[in-house]
């Protein structure tokens, strides 16, 4: 492995077939072994391709941001999850990715992200109400957060009210997560231009869903809006005397949809998962969102004083990253830090591993949101990518902090969060980090 290798005073650790191979049956963190947690680099052939888990600092940098246009997404991240995006800001480049990517931003400003909290805050206090005669079931949150992020977004975003389609939605994006978005080994062989197996049930997928967004885009076309108001769809329909391309527009909706609800309600899952497991930290949530006025018209001005629940919010994303991993592949010959990359190489940038690595963090593996408070010492860069980073850092992060923090604070202070039964919950990740099986909550009413 060259320079790195004597620096280090040891080579790259060799990837494991049976770890690959475990990740192809089901859960891709199983393709993580020990090694990726606690040295700098390791190393796989994979059929012929290099396959790379590179934790460096330095090498994160060239990849994702120095030398970034020798990187592209992999075949496989294409043939996965493309049916979902379609060529939206997600998997666009080049001038198309930098036009979209330009006035999508318009549609995240400072104003977007005040009204943002506003509609959040609503949505939070409407859930705690359809929650407060429930006390007494044991709950699966994982579908109300879906429900709730979903519903955050077709209002906020595309001024709709996004109960019609929540189901059909919620159902077809399951699916295709547990039968399509595993990747099989045909997909990771072939070529781009030969069609694995289950591209041809993708393909099928791609018809239903195109179906049901074309659906909600026309029903937001059809929609009244107030002189002076704007949305982020009127930004990508762009303006009448020259609208976006139809089928672009319906992907970046799609994107919008997907990347902006799912993951949303992953991380709130997680957040609510750590706070249970930990009543001290539970009860700081609750006695510093109570403090505050978190009715929709003051949340806004709330939001920076919750720097507790903030924290709380930073370190699930640290143990259990939506985005789990970054994948490139190289389309020239590089060297990366001393470790030769070949073209068609593919380069693992893993938040899942970087946020539990040994030599990044003290105790990686317990909940500490202390870690993130202000004052603490700051993450090194590049250990710490719950957004990613570069120039396709996600977008919507402040939004999604923004719902994140406020649902947090707002679910918290009116119930205590419990476990109904204590047993392990095993995380698995396909396109985001879910739990093996969801466990039941109790939700305790507290007293004002």
């Amino acid at each position: 492995m060259g320079r790195y290798g004597a620096i280090c005073g040891r080579k790259p650790v060799r990837l494991s077939w049976h770890a690959v191979a475990g990740a192809l049956r089901g859960n891709a963190l199983a393709a993580f072994p020990q090694a990726a947690f606690e040295q700098d680099v390791v190393v796989q052939q994979f059929f012929g391709r290099r396959m790379v888990i590179d934790s460096r600092p330095a090498a994160i940098r060239h990849v994702l941001i120095d030398n970034a246009q020798n990187y592209e997404r992999s075949t496989t991240t294409a043939r996965v999850l493309r049916p979902l995006f379609g060529r939206g800001l997600f998997f666009s480049s080049g001038e198309e990715w930098r036009r979209q990517r330009r006035n999508a931003a318009h549609g995240f400003n400072p104003r977007a992200v005040a009204q943002l909290a506003g509609q959040t805050a609503e949505a939070a206090h409407g859930l705690v109400e359809a929650l407060a005669p429930r006390t007494a079931d044991a709950l699966d949150l994982i579908p109300l957060l879906r429900r709730l992020a979903l519903g955050i977004i077709g209002q906020t975003m595309f001024s709709l009210d996004m109960r019609r389609y929540g189901a059909t939605l919620q159902m077809l994006i399951m699916d295709y997560a547990a039968r399509l978005g595993r990747p099989t080994l045909a997909d990771f062989l072939l070529p781009a231009s030969v069609p694995s197996p289950a591209d041809l049930a993708r393909y099928r997928f791609r018809r239903h869903w195109r179906a049901l967004i074309d659906a909600i885009v026309e029903e937001r076309r059809q929609r009244d809006r107030e002189v002076g108001q704007s949305d982020l769809f009127d930004v990508l329909a762009g303006p009448e005397d020259a609208p976006a391309d139809r089928d672009e527009l319906a992907d970046q909706v799609a994107t919008v949809v997907v990347a902006g609800h799912d993951t949303t309600a992953s991380a709130l899952f997680w957040a609510l998962y750590l706070l249970a497991r930990d009543p001290e930290a539970q009860a700081r949530v609750a006695e510093e969102a109570a403090e505050l006025d978190l009715d929709p018209d003051r949340a806004p001005g709330s939001l920076p004083k919750l720097t507790w629940v903030r924290a709380v919010i930073d370190e699930a994303l640290r143990l259990y990253p939506p985005s789990f991993v970054i994948v490139r592949q190289a389309l020239g010959d590089d060297r990366v830090e001393g470790v030769t990359v070949p073209a068609g190489s593919m380069i693992l940038i893993a938040p899942w591993v970087l946020h539990r690595h040994r030599a990044l963090w003290d105790e990686p593996e317990r909940f500490e949101p202390s870690r993130f408070l202000p004052g603490a010492p700051t993450p090194e860069r590049f250990a710490y990518l719950p957004f990613g980073v570069g120039p396709r850092t996600c977008i919507g992060a402040a939004f999604a902090l923004t719902e994140l923090v406020l649902v947090l604070a707002i679910l918290t202070r009116a119930f205590r969060v419990e476990l109904a039964e204590e047993r392990v919950v095993t995380p698995t990740a396909i396109v985001t980090i879910q739990p093996d099986i969801p466990p039941a909550f109790r939700l305790r009413r507290r007293t004002p």
